[in-house]
């Protein structure tokens, strides 16, 4: 390991997408061919989306956000459903549910896995409820079985917030095949994939796909391809409310190089989060990911926790690694403490929600990060939390 009075030269990121050479001459050939907008690079990106996750169907869109906004419209959840999701997630989550004009009821989660915890579903459940929006926290799955199981006992839609989740696994399968109807992928630059902005619905069901392509664009009747290679004059039609979510070709062509990495991003990441478990698992006052046997998690975030501590000492432990060139970020926020979402029984119904984004971080992890600034980073937690 490196010493500490060997300071980082220049500040280590929490994230930094690996784009190179093949993703630039990717995008410039798609510009070139005179198709940037969705077209034939999207298509063969979904078919081969599709393939890597082993799903009958992927529908590209423009971000994950709009992947889950589509996906609840598209199982018909509307104005006076309820939707059961986590607090603990990325604000999207919640603001796709009241996008479409639906309630978000929030669940507690398992302070060990930062996932749903199915025993505090059932509690939850009312004539209004609609659906579980399921997140698989920072790419660790959720207990897939038991939370499908009590959504079929209450005739529930699950829809997976698959953003971080890319190349995980549960029970020997990856996540997005999907489990519930539909899965939704973020392929933002803090993504292990990356479009620059992007996102994927996956599901096997073709009714649902086919409804989904039509709502992405305007609720067009007739696509951009099919118009453009028709033989005879086409006229499209607008039968219902649709959107404008649609992904591009130079981000599809991007994300075509960047799907044929994904092996090595995954392997890389894997990598460098047992050096962390390795390096910190025997500290008492720090918690490592705990990943239950019947997951493989793709270490989208590598995220520890400081037992028995405060939001304030956690902030000081990040400002001192902060100090040393080290970016750090709060753990998963806690929705329910952000204005929209703001109301007195989440504070006091969510208590290991509040645990985990009050006393957890992330630390760096990305791809090209090397193993001396891995140890850096290691040796300033040390003595960062003294």
């Amino acid at each position: 390991m490196t010493t500490l009075s060997t300071h980082a030269a220049s500040m280590i990121p929490v994230a930094r997408p690996f784009i190179g050479v093949e993703e630039e001459q990717a995008v410039v050939e798609a510009l070139r061919s005179g198709w940037v907008t969705q077209g034939p690079r999207v298509a063969k990106f979904e078919n081969a989306f599709s393939d890597y996750i082993g799903c009958g169907h992927s529908v590209a869109v423009s971000s994950c956000t709009t992947a889950l906004h589509l996906a609840l419209i598209a199982l018909g959840v509307g104005s006076g459903d309820e939707v059961i999701c986590p607090s603990l997630s990325f604000i999207a989550t919640a603001n796709c549910i009241r996008h479409v004009g639906a309630t978000p009821v929030f669940c507690d989660i398992d302070l060990v896995t930062y996932n749903l915890d199915p025993s505090e579903i059932v509690g939850l459940i009312t004539p209004r409820t609609k659906a579980i929006l399921v997140v698989h926290q920072i790419g660790l799955p959720a207990e897939m079985n038991t939370i499908l199981a009590i959504a079929k006992e209450y005739g529930l839609a699950v829809v997976e917030d698959a953003a971080c989740a890319i190349g995980s696994e549960y029970e020997g399968s990856l996540i997005g095949r999907p489990l519930g109807t539909l899965a939704c992928f973020s392929f933002h630059p803090r993504k292990i994939l990356t479009t620059g902005e992007g996102g994927m619905i996956t599901t096997n069901d073709p009714l649902l796909a086919e409804k989904l392509r039509k709502l992405r664009q305007h609720a067009m009747s007739l696509s951009d391809v099919v118009r453009h290679n028709a033989k005879q004059v086409a006229t499209e039609t607008y039968d219902e409310v649709g959107y404008n979510f649609r992904m591009t070709d130079m981000q599809a062509a991007m994300g075509l190089v960047q799907l044929d990495r994904l092996p090595d991003f995954l392997q890389r990441r894997r990598h460098l989060a047992a050096r962390y478990n390795e390096a910190l698992n025997s500290l008492s006052w720090l918690e490592v990911p705990f990943v239950p046997s019947n997951c493989r998690h793709n270490y989208q975030s590598y995220m520890v926790r400081l037992v028995d501590a405060s939001a304030e000492k956690r902030d000081a432990v990040m400002q001192q690694m902060l100090e040393k060139n080290i970016s750090t970020r709060r753990a998963i926020m806690a929705i329910h403490r952000e204005v929209p979402y703001r109301l007195e029984r989440w504070e006091k119904s969510l208590s290991k929600t509040n645990k985990v984004t009050d006393t957890a971080l992330i630390l760096p992890l990305f791809h090209d990060m090397t193993e001396a600034d891995q140890d850096y980073i290691i040796e300033t937690l040390y003595t960062a939390a003294r």
